[in-house]
């Protein structure tokens, strides 16, 4: 950790120090620009998350950062695919393309990764304030209870789902979406007869929004989540008995747990958030999020995007929001796909094939699952996404872009 001295200027800022960070530090160090990222807690630092990768975010890795070292990853290592679990018992299990891939602790890989980039990195440094001056950015941040200060050309937020630089630029924003809580909870296991080479996901509203299992480090994960307030604990213990009941899964009590507020929804509905003047908006802060809540592979991608776009602009003294915006439009193809339902029925913007799956299910289980999609799907209801998504989807079919004027 340093503190600059007086006012430090920087061609680039970046706030925050996780994947798309680190992603993007790499694109601009790179080209030779001088850029610092401030991170608001002393690192390296846990991050809640499964650690389950795309096949996309793998390749993404190996080939800007270089193999990946035993010490970034959990056991099991790897992952070999999803099982989507369906009421009455019936299974899907998908192989990802490709083949396995990690199952990283996100503490190491993140930290790895930030210094593969070659970035200089001010950790204990939590931005304050942030203001466009035309030419420049003027941001003050606090590390160790003293104000620091920066002046750089541009910055690119990408501080995760809460993210200060977006609060920044649109106070009322938070207040603007829906919140959601995800929680998983650490057990020891007694017996558990799900396959460890898969993470698993239930489409059971009864159980939660978003619920899921799978092994790590010799214990096993139960998670969790629903909208923000609702009694997550009550939730787990449901999921608990579920699990015991139809799966013969036997578990210790437990008290650890991880938890992470959520901005799950910007994806689906193409809301993403990009930024004003001097300053864009990249990875999870951008609204960026897989289906299955993966969020790691387009941090990576849209991180990346948003350093060749400061590069782009810096070379060619382009505006910057002109550039990121044009560059991000095939993130945005990529990501809001996943969750499109023409692209979904008709096309493959998975990497692990939904449709073959479904046609190795009996005729009767192939009803069941469509059925108890849309039941899943139907408590979604309240938040006016449904309408949103076809409206976006048939755009993009007639277009073959989603509409940029739904982003901030």
């Amino acid at each position: 950790m340093s503190r600059p001295e007086g006012i430090r200027e920087v061609d680039v800022l970046i706030v925050g120090a996780g994947l798309s960070a680190a992603a993007a530090s790499k694109r601009l160090v790179d080209a030779g620009y001088e850029t610092v990222a401030i991170e608001r807690y002393a690192l390296p630092r846990n991050k809640p998350c499964s650690g389950i990768i795309s096949p996309r975010g793998h390749r993404f890795l190996i080939e800007n950062f270089g193999p990946l070292p035993r010490e970034i990853l959990h056991e099991p290592t790897s992952c070999q695919g999803v099982t989507f679990h369906f009421r009455g018992m019936i299974q899907m299990p998908m192989d990802f393309d490709y083949g396995s891939t990690p199952h990283l602790n996100r503490m190491n890989s993140d930290y790895w990764a930030v210094k593969q980039s070659k970035v200089e990195v001010h950790d204990r440094t939590r931005l304050i304030s942030l203001e466009n001056r035309g030419n420049h950015v003027e941001v003050l941040a606090k590390q160790d209870k003293e104000d620091v200060r920066y002046r750089a050309r541009m910055v690119i937020g990408a501080d995760g789902t809460n993210s200060q630089v977006v609060c920044s630029l649109y106070p009322g924003y938070r207040q603007s979406i829906n919140w959601f809580t995800v929680r998983q909870y650490l057990h020891e296991i007694i017996e558990c007869p799900l396959d460890r080479r898969y993470f698993h996901f239930w489409f059971h509203p009864g159980l939660g929004y978003y619920t899921w299992s799978h092994e790590r480090n010799g214990r096993q994960i139960i998670g969790v989540g629903h909208k923000a307030g609702d009694k997550l604990t009550a939730r787990h213990q449901k999921t608990i008995e579920y699990l015991e009941k139809h799966y013969g899964v036997k578990l210790k009590p437990t008290e650890d747990k991880e938890t992470v507020v959520n901005n799950f929804g910007l994806s689906l509905i193409n809301r993403y958030v990009f930024g004003k003047g001097n300053v864009i908006v990249t990875g999870q802060a951008a609204g960026f999020l897989n289906m299955i809540a993966e969020g790691m592979s387009c941090a990576l991608h849209s991180g990346a995007i948003a350093g060749e776009a400061a590069v782009e602009a810096m070379r060619s003294n382009a505006d910057l929001q002109s550039v990121y915006r044009q560059m991000i439009a095939s993130e945005v193809r990529r990501c809001s796909d996943q969750w499109n339902p023409i692209k979904i029925l008709f096309g493959r913007p998975h990497e692990a094939d939904f449709r073959e799956a479904l046609s190795r299910l009996r005729g009767r289980d192939k009803r069941k699952v469509i059925v108890e999609i849309l039941k899943f799907l139907y408590p979604w209801g309240e938040y006016n996404w449904g309408r949103q998504m076809v409206m976006q989807a048939l755009i993009r079919e007639l277009r073959g872009n989603y509409s940029p004027s739904r982003w901030l």
